[in-house]
């Protein structure tokens, strides 16, 4: 028998779980699913954490790109709530933290002042760290 069979461990709020098939994430609405890597069930719970947030939240690639984002955030506009002239210094920041740590990054504008929260994490390594963001300020 596998030793890594039954491993269970917590990412983001939820559970994955090893099977001898690959790793379930508990969350998912089709508890008979199986990922066949483990990185694909961490995404699973990245997309989770950002669409069960009613604030814009979104996550934040190495190119400076927002791979994904909420509902929230696609009402408000992907540049409203994540200047492009700001993506590429949130994310060198996040690279410099340990993973898991967070950091608070204001944006000012004209009429606005917004803060938002940078987390970074690492779902899949064959790609790197990537930053999790999420609305917490805005005025």
């Amino acid at each position: 028998m596998n030793d890594a069979v039954g491993t269970i461990f917590g990412f983001l709020g939820g559970t994955i779980v090893s099977c001898a098939e690959g790793y379930r994430a508990l969350e998912h609405p089709n508890p008979k699913r199986v990922y066949y890597r483990l990185s694909e069930a961490k995404w699973f719970l990245a997309l989770r954490w950002c669409e069960q947030l009613d604030t814009p939240a979104g996550i934040l690639n190495y190119e400076g790109q927002l791979s994904f984002y909420n509902a929230a955030s696609l009402r408000m506009g992907e540049e409203n709530f994540l200047p492009a002239c700001h993506r590429q210094q949130i994310f060198q920041q996040c690279l410099g933290l340990p993973l898991g740590q967070s950091f608070h990054y204001p944006l000012s504008r004209a009429l606005t002042a917004q803060v938002v929260e940078v987390t970074g994490v690492e779902v899949d390594p064959r790609f790197g760290r990537v930053a999790l963001v999420r609305l917490l300020v805005q005025e």
